[in-house]
């Protein structure tokens, strides 16, 4: 059997572009089955309005900065080549960004090429988030790994390679409807998040036309959805919509890493809103330099089981 054809497309800006660090946000720990990262080339699977599709990404030498070469496989693939440019940063407006803080001075350089990626894609964030909310990143991440594994499909592309690295596509709505809740019990998921997915599907085409709603209206249309509070919204549209501004409160470490780099202690989320007013417009950037930076309070002691954020 031949290989299916790929369709192909690149993206040069005339600057670097970090793949791995703006792809990073749609991997859900290291075994995610729609994920895979290598030295220079990022594999990611993804389901869009036309179907499954896989985008494999890498550079070439370009005269001024990098170009990044896409293959696309499926029936999905015109449209993932289609936001080549949107999903590697090309909507970011980082321009207008202002360092307050010496702290951040040094890896706002070390990052300058880091962009705010954006899949035009809600359920494949938000439901990711909805698994993630009230448990630690390890359950979490091994939760949506198995259910995937066992509700989706394998990706297309070639065979040889989509087995090898054991790449799938996550389940369909109607997939994901189909789920029985002992199913979402033996992988980790509580009767409350498994429920405010079920929720989130009834409503799935309302909630993607978000990305084309202005940023108040879609942040609602998402927070109208029971169980979906600001720091799902954000988690979601910091990558759906590329939202620079998408900071995620209630987070665990996200207050206190953020006061701890700014201001040598740890806030609250109340703290957390003053500190960052200055930065309005870009204040999930300055999370993601925190984080990027390691500038975050140290970890002391031995890991314990707690959520990686609160409640929301």
């Amino acid at each position: 059997m031949t290989a299916p054809h790929a369709a192909t497309a690149d993206f040069a800006p005339g600057r670097p572009v970090p793949l791995g660090a703006i792809l990073a946000t749609y991997r859900h720990g290291s075994g995610d089955p729609t994920f895979h990262a290598a030295p220079g080339v990022v594999w990611r699977t993804a389901r869009t309005p036309d179907g499954p599709g896989t985008l494999r990404l890498h550079h070439e030498p370009a005269p001024h900065g990098e170009r990044v070469v896409a293959q696309a496989w499926g029936p999905g693939a015109q449209w993932l080549l289609a936001g080549l440019p949107e999903l590697l940063g090309a909507a970011d407006e980082p321009d207008s960004f202002e360092v307050h803080h010496d702290t951040l001075r040094r890896v706002a350089r070390v990052q300058q090429h880091w962009r705010v990626a954006r899949s035009r894609l809600v359920l494949d964030s938000l439901i990711p988030a909805i698994i993630e909310q009230r448990v630690t990143g390890k359950q979490a991440f091994g939760a949506y790994r198995q259910l995937v594994r066992r509700y989706g499909e394998p990706a297309p592309g070639p065979a040889d390679l989509i087995g090898s690295l054991r790449l799938m596509v996550a389940p369909d709505i109607a997939a994901w409807r189909r789920i029985p809740s002992w199913e979402w019990l033996r992988a980790g998921v509580d009767g409350r998040r498994a429920d405010t997915v079920q929720r989130v599907l009834q409503v799935a085409p309302r909630l993607e036309e978000c990305i084309v709603l202005p940023r108040e209206k879609a942040w609602q249309r998402l927070r109208s959805v029971p169980g979906v509070g600001v720091w799902t919204a954000a988690e979601t549209m910091q990558r759906a919509a590329g939202d620079a501004d998408a900071v995620s409160y209630g987070d665990y470490h996200v207050a206190k890493d953020i006061g701890h780099a700014l201001t040598g202690a740890p806030v609250d989320d109340e703290g957390l809103h003053r500190l960052l007013l200055p930065y309005a417009g870009h204040r999930y950037r300055v999370q993601y330099l925190v984080m990027a930076g390691r500038l975050g309070a140290p970890r002391h002691g031995a890991r314990l089981a707690i959520p990686t954020h609160l409640p929301r």
